[in-house]
């Protein structure tokens, strides 16, 4: 999220790329850092397997399973943005963004998700959970919960940065007020 591992591609793309080329530079952008994602995730599963508590590498997934659905989401639409929070050296990535009121994902992943942490929540409720389990879940669908808040604000008419606006930078406008 930093910037220090991107992918190959680091420049937008001409105004007039769309389509599958156009989502393929977006790959290209993020490619290394996707990678290491896969290979930390790969390594929490085996590291993991057959453990007692699968929760940490559960709360991963889900943290990163809720990235892709927002980083999607951001690829094909939202009203949103919230580029103003990239830093210099990666403005290249606003090329990617689109905004749009709705896109046909969003419902999707809304919904999904939703059902996955009511899931999570009945599984945390369930009479015959462990107190670990009942933490464990209540944890995961705490996260779930957090994670759909944060993919209605990147459609619902707020302006989400005002609630950040305290932590970025002042421009060199504001510096002078």
């Amino acid at each position: 999220l930093m910037g220090f591992i991107t992918g190959p591609r680091r420049h937008a793309c001409a105004d007039s790329c769309t389509g599958w080329p156009h989502f393929l530079h977006a790959i290209q952008a993020i490619l290394y850092h996707e990678l290491a994602i896969i290979v930390v995730a790969a390594g929490l599963w085996w590291l993991t397997a057959g453990g007692s508590n699968q929760f940490g590498f559960w709360t991963f997934m889900v943290l990163w399973g809720m990235r892709q659905s927002a980083k999607l989401n951001l690829f094909f639409g939202v009203p949103n943005l919230g580029e103003q929070f990239l830093p210099d050296h990666m403005q290249y990535l606003k090329g990617f963004f689109r905004k749009r009121r709705m896109n046909a994902l969003f419902p999707f992943s809304v919904t999904i998700s939703t059902v996955i942490t009511v899931v999570l929540v009945q599984s945390a409720i369930d009479p015959a959970a462990t107190a670990g389990e009942v933490t464990g879940y209540s944890l995961l669908a705490s996260l779930m919960a957090l994670a759909i808040l944060e993919h209605w604000f990147m459609v619902l008419p707020l302006p989400s940065e005002a609630l950040w606006r305290w932590s970025l930078r002042p421009t060199p406008l504001e510096d002078r007020a």
